[in-house]
């Protein structure tokens, strides 16, 4: 009876046949190794076509002509054939690259992708996986995201270049941070903190064993690529739900990393209206190969991109956001729901994404209703966000410090816990590839450098304690550290009361907190100028 009901089901067509029939084979090239094709005519009937040898060449001509506007390749026709906008072809318009059917094999993926993205092209293609809501799809996704890595590597020195941006941290399942991530998902599994998948039910389902003989959780637990490939054999519901929480410990860890300046990215490529060399010092020469080593200090200047009321508007409609204000503060923001957190027992923590006109926080939702955030009007809001806006400068500048040239004689020299690396083109041209010295070890590392005497600039200064929460200690004994103050960053000045009449008469000010007082540089146009006075009656 089953087999009798099965065969009297209209078939499956691929996705091939849908592509052609929804759209029709006179918009469509088809570069396969088909010699044959079931193809829809007008009234909807179906009848088979027969292609020539010559088929292939015709079907690409026509789409590089720009007769044909969307092209179908398979592997038979993803090597040796170009489909990027090539500048000398009459389809010049940028190429949108489904990848449909990313298959077993990565290198094919990567293959194929490299027929739309070559050089003398009019513009890079957008490329879009696709995947369906079968979470266990992601493993194919990932393998080709971490060869795209890979590549990069190997072939141009930076993991950015390799993936071309096609792919997000969280795409690859086999990262470092994703490492992190299973510890943890087996960590809770072991310990009974994931309800929908306990530990005898996650052994059996996977065939993979988490406890000890001793009875403990293991020290050997099965590797990352092991469990990936598991989860296929599951079914669907369990494969999403093992997925959903693998993927938010993926995210957790990615944006621990990322708050905690310790991302590992690559190499990356900054951007900015300007930067301009203010000073470069040679710190190291090999004595073989006479190649320097640059401590270079670098002035960033930055279009801020705040958005206006209206278009916060249309932003909070579009994702189910709220208009918020602070009672406290005055100021503005949208709030949006975002993924979630475990704590320490499991436990779900829902958050919102608080996006205000210069950054954006995550809260979990119970701090949010317990602050003085609260949900107002859009008049109340647009009025609120446009008073911040207009307050806030078109443009920041604040300061790099890249050591550029030779590295490894000094490796060890420079901060193993930030090893980030950027690239940038300066205003006049000059291509930089350095390593990036956090605002945490710019007095170390500057003194290991032999560059005792250098100082940073009161403007420096302000951005760095401001923004980054740098602490420098001043002449006197006094420290210079950033405070918050009912939630809003301010410049202190530690151990300087004894001063205090001649700092604020040099623009300083003072304030009485939890009956102790307090001295402060303000912040704005002014910090700058007052940090100097400071340093001057300091010194």
């Amino acid at each position: 009876a089953l087999v009798d009901k099965l065969a009297s089901l209209d078939p499956i067509p691929g996705a091939l046949e849908q592509l052609l029939w929804h759209f029709g084979n006179k918009q469509i090239a088809e570069v396969t190794g088909r010699s044959k094709r079931v193809l829809k005519d007008d009234s909807g009937r179906l009848f088979v076509d027969s292609r020539g040898s010559g088929a292939n060449i015709a079907e690409t001509n026509a789409f590089m002509a720009g007769d044909k506007q969307i092209l179908i390749f398979s592997d038979a026709g993803g090597t040796g054939r170009s489909y990027h906008a090539d500048l000398n072809a009459v389809n010049r318009k940028r190429r949108s690259h489904y990848l449909l059917e990313a298959g077993w094999r990565a290198d094919n993926a990567i293959q194929g992708l490299g027929r739309s993205h070559r050089t003398n092209q009019a513009s890079a293609p957008v490329f879009r996986p696709v995947t369906t809501n079968v979470r266990g799809e992601r493993r194919f996704i990932s393998t080709i995201a971490r060869r795209l890595d890979s590549l990069g590597a190997l072939t141009r020195g930076q993991r950015q270049t390799g993936g071309n941006g096609i792919f997000d941290t969280k795409d690859n399942l086999e990262s470092q941070y994703a490492e992190y991530a299973l510890y943890e998902l087996f960590k809770q599994i072991f310990q009974g903190r994931f309800s929908e998948v306990p530990l005898g039910k996650f052994e059996e389902m996977t065939g993979l064993s988490l406890t000890s003989h001793e009875g403990g959780m293991k020290i050997d637990l099965p590797p990352l690529r092991q469990f990936l490939n598991r989860l296929l054999a599951l079914t669907i519901r369990m494969q999403n739900v093992i997925f959903e929480r693998f993927e938010l410990l993926l995210s957790q860890q990615i944006e621990t990393a990322i708050a905690n300046g310790i991302f590992e990215a690559g190499v990356e490529t900054l951007k900015a209206e300007g930067f301009n060399i203010e000073s470069c010092e040679s710190v190291y020469i090999h004595p073989t190969t006479s190649s320097v080593t640059n401590y270079l200090k670098i002035e960033r200047v930055q279009k801020n991109n705040i958005k206006t009321a209206a278009e916060m508007l249309e932003f909070a409609a579009k994702y189910q956001g709220q208009l918020m204000v602070n009672a406290t503060s005055g100021n503005a923001a949208v709030s949006i729901p975002t993924h979630s957190i475990f704590d320490s027992d499991g436990g779900v923590v829902p958050r919102v994404l608080l996006m205000r006109p210069q950054k954006e926080t995550r809260l979990p939702v119970d701090k949010l209703s317990s602050s003085t955030w609260q949900q107002v009007s859009a008049d109340a809001f647009v009025a609120a966000w446009s008073r911040e806006v207009d307050a806030l400068p078109k443009s920041t500048t604040d300061y790099l410090h890249l050591v550029t040239g030779i590295l490894l004689p000094i490796w060890k020299v420079l901060p193993q816990k930030n090893s980030r690396v950027f690239r940038l083109q300066t205003s006049d041209g000059q291509k930089i590839l350095g390593r990036v010295v956090h605002a945490s070890d710019i007095q170390t590392v500057t003194e290991q450098l032999g560059l005792k005497d250098k100082l940073l600039s009161p403007q420096e200064l302000v951005s760095l304690v401001f923004n980054e929460g740098y602490s420098q200690e001043l002449p006197g004994g006094v420290t210079l550290r950033r405070s918050f103050i009912a939630g809003e960053p301010r410049l202190e000045l530690l151990n300087a009361i004894s001063l205090a009449d001649r700092l604020m008469a040099a623009g300083c000010f003072t304030e009485i907190i939890n009956w102790r007082k307090r001295m402060f540089v303000p912040t704005g146009d002014r910090a700058a100028d007052v940090l100097a006075a400071v340093i001057e009656i300091l010194g």
